[in-house]
């Protein structure tokens, strides 16, 4: 059998199936035996690509039960280059280690390649500045991106370098914490104030029906239909009214659910949309007009929703550390909120 402590054999496994593994699937056999860094899927592409033979023979179906006494190998191919090339881009980097990367993303870059955007995004810079520590996310030495902020919303993000690591966080981050300790808070500037010091948002999205580029609440019986919850707790008002009105509101949110434009639509929803939201807030424009200079032409300057990805905390799949991070809000973002609360205090005298 080979030895995994031999660098010549580190793509060559070799098991062999006792009394106990008789009458099981390959597949799932040979899953608990590779261990944690391939996934039971990836184990299935390798059978169907004849990696994996049994007393020397290619295993054929995935399916295939196992006799006590059967000799399974299988072959781990090298993880394949990443298809985006690496760009060497400056990367605030709050933690790392040979499982993970934490980033402070700055307003302005795209999480992902995609269409309009196949260069200069995070995962360019991350095949640039993790190199040969991506030991390969599904057998592609690539990032393993758990969740995405868009590209103008700041904040902490976590990357997994390798499988085992991206398959937990993944678990982790759908489970958005109900049963679990991950932590998300986002900051919102918004205009007006919500009713109530906190509360939440219950409120299906999905696709708009006049622009497909965007998101929209739904009926819970459209077709693309998703559920998502919100909660959020007001930490400012600014230029609160005696009826408790007020210009504008600093807002924590915290998602039960992850869903593309969440917080932007629900705050939109509920009629408080974010500060700078081209897509969600335009109706709302026009409000920088009461405001006066310079917060008015600091407001119309803003290019950008103002959301700040704050706080993530999560246990680390692999020491089972409980991480945190908290992120500063950005210069821009930063300056608008001084800026209102500068305001705020200005209009009560």
């Amino acid at each position: 059998m080979s030895d995994p402590d031999n660098e010549a054999d580190a793509a060559l496994k070799e098991f062999a199936a006792d009394d106990e593994a008789a009458g099981s699937r390959l597949d799932q056999w040979l899953a608990g035996k590779v261990g944690p860094d391939l996934s039971r899927s990836r184990i299935q592409a390798l059978i169907r690509e004849g990696a994996v033979s049994v007393n020397g023979a290619p295993a054929g179906e995935t399916k295939r039960k196992l006799a006590a006494g059967d000799v399974v190998t299988i072959t781990l191919p090298e993880p394949e280059p990443a298809a985006p090339e690496g760009e060497d881009i400056a990367l605030d980097i709050l933690f790392e280690d040979a499982d993970l990367i934490v980033i402070n993303k700055p307003a302005g870059l795209v999480v992902h390649p995609g269409a309009g955007n196949w260069t200069g995004t995070l995962v360019n810079a991350l095949i640039h500045h993790c190199g040969d520590t991506l030991s390969g996310i599904g057998g592609v030495r690539r990032p393993g991106i758990v969740h995405r902020l868009d590209k103008d919303t700041s904040g902490v993000l976590v990357v997994a370098k390798n499988d085992r690591t991206h398959r937990a966080l993944s678990e982790a981050f759908a489970d958005h914490g109900r049963t679990g300790d991950l932590e998300r808070a986002y900051d919102a500037l918004v205009w007006g104030t919500p009713a109530r010091v906190s509360g939440s948002v219950d409120a299906y999205l999905g696709r708009s029906g006049t622009d497909r580029t965007r998101q929209a609440v739904v009926r819970e019986t459209a077709a693309d239909a998703r559920h998502a919850v919100t909660h959020f707790t007001i930490l400012e008002r600014f230029g609160e009214r005696p009826d408790a009105t007020a210009m504008a509101s600093l807002v924590e949110c915290r998602l039960e659910t992850g869903r593309t434009h969440q917080i932007r639509v629900h705050m939109a929803h509920i009629g408080h949309p974010l500060v700078g939201d081209q897509e969600y807030g335009r109706a709302f424009f026009t409000k920088a007009n009461k405001l006066g200079d310079p917060l008015a032409s600091l407001v119309r300057g803003f290019p950008r929703q103002a959301l700040h990805a704050r706080l993530l905390a999560f246990r680390h799949p692999r020491t089972g550390e409980l991480m945190r991070f908290e992120a500063p809000y950005p210069d821009d973002f930063a300056e608008l909120v001084t800026g209102f609360r500068r305001w705020g205090h200005d209009s009560k005298s």
